[in-house]
């Protein structure tokens, strides 16, 4: 059974949606048949005809295209909110109470206090939620994660991860920034909100570990932005180990560089997006391993593809397999959700916080 999908915005040409709709297409049991793409009628009716939706379901607003959706025998089965920070939690909220899972774009919410009340809200809607923290499918990291589970790295030490890019080193970034890099829709953090919790669920997810306390500098080198757009965080584990997350989007020259080490007591792993394929293991006896893990061939257009790192449209569409599953009833154990959610806003909450008052090592606290 194919499952219908509506979409929550994705109606601006450089919007992620785009990169959702695909990503579920891929899937093979996922279709796009209706959206509010956008608060513009126009604009939303437009995307709708590009997306090839029906007409009559490219809605002008949320509350009509909820109402409709569930009065329709072919009604969707959840809807996807590809929307600027600030949207995320009046939708899925708004979605839930109407009966609808949810799969959002990361992060969960703007704040941190939106994201306690939405965790709350799913619990009680008993409905599906899952987020778009995409490199956590990518084969590769998945098996970082399941070795480091098994104990092949041994009692972990440190864990760090990077994410540099420089295509806001401007102050002039164009359309894409626009909304990244204004608080009243981006919430309390830029890169911190939009890479760099990314980092801080990567070194979760793989590590197994949880952040106990953090360390955060975080700066808006670009005069006249109101946001971060460099941040440097340290981390301490429950188990003692220690980390950082370093994420920057004004790094000059670079694209996307997200790569992550693992440091245990009889091995380290090192996984990164330029070869994203690519695990690496170094033994204490001296010894490399290097492992190729291909994706599974998500079918996607070759145009389209490039645009990304390589196999990330792959990975964005086991996200969807995978939430997939979950609505028909099935596990997914490895599928981001409301918790990881609520993890990833107290990270950006809390460290944006702790730098702006010098703080100095703070617990973390969600």
């Amino acid at each position: 059974m194919v499952l219908r999908m509506g979409m929550i915005g994705g109606g601006s040409r450089l919007s992620i949606g785009q990169t959702h709709r695909l990503a579920a297409q891929a899937t093979g049991e996922i279709e796009l048949v209706a959206g509010v793409f956008s608060s513009d009628p126009d604009r939303s009716r437009i995307a709708g005809a590009a997306y090839g939706v029906d007409p009559a379901r490219a809605y002008t607003d949320l509350s009509t295209m909820l109402a409709a959706e569930r009065a329709r025998s072919d009604g969707v089965d959840f809807v996807s909110i590809v929307t600027p920070n600030y949207l995320h939690y009046p939708a899925a909220s708004a979605a839930l109470e109407a009966g609808f899972a949810v799969m959002s774009d990361k992060p969960m919410t703007a704040r941190l206090e939106e994201a306690r009340q939405l965790r709350s809200a799913i619990r009680q809607s008993g409905r599906p939620y899952a987020l778009s923290y995409t490199y956590s499918a990518y084969p590769a990291v998945r098996e970082a994660r399941a070795r480091i589970a098994a104990g092949r790295l041994g009692h972990i030490r440190k864990i760090v991860v990077e994410y540099a890019q420089g295509w806001l080193a401007s102050p002039s970034a164009g359309e894409q920034a626009a909304w990244r890099i204004d608080p009243a829709r981006a919430g309390v953090g830029g890169c911190i909100a939009d890479i760099g919790v990314h980092a801080f669920h990567l070194a979760e997810f793989v590590s197994g570990l949880r952040v106990s306390r953090i360390m955060a500098d975080l700066g808006a080198v670009v005069p006249g932005r109101a946001l971060d757009d460099d941040c440097a965080v340290l981390l301490r584990f429950e188990n003692g180990a220690r980390g950082a997350v370093l994420a920057s989007q004004i790094e000059i020259g670079q694209g996307n560089g997200l790569r992550l080490r693992c440091d245990g007591e009889k091995a380290s792993l090192v996984w990164q997006l330029d070869d994203p394929h690519c695990l690496t293991i170094h033994r204490i006896d001296g010894s490399t391993e290097t492992l190729r893990l291909e994706s599974s061939g998500a079918v996607v257009p070759a145009p389209f593809e490039v645009q990304h790192a390589d196999g990330y449209m792959d990975a964005f569409a086991t996200v969807y397999r995978d939430f997939a599953a979950v609505l028909r009833g099935e596990e997914a154990p490895l599928l981001p959700g409301a918790d990881d959610g609520l993890r990833g806003m107290a990270f950006i909450e809390t460290a944006v916080e702790a730098s702006r008052a010098n703080a100095g090592w703070v617990d973390f606290i969600v």
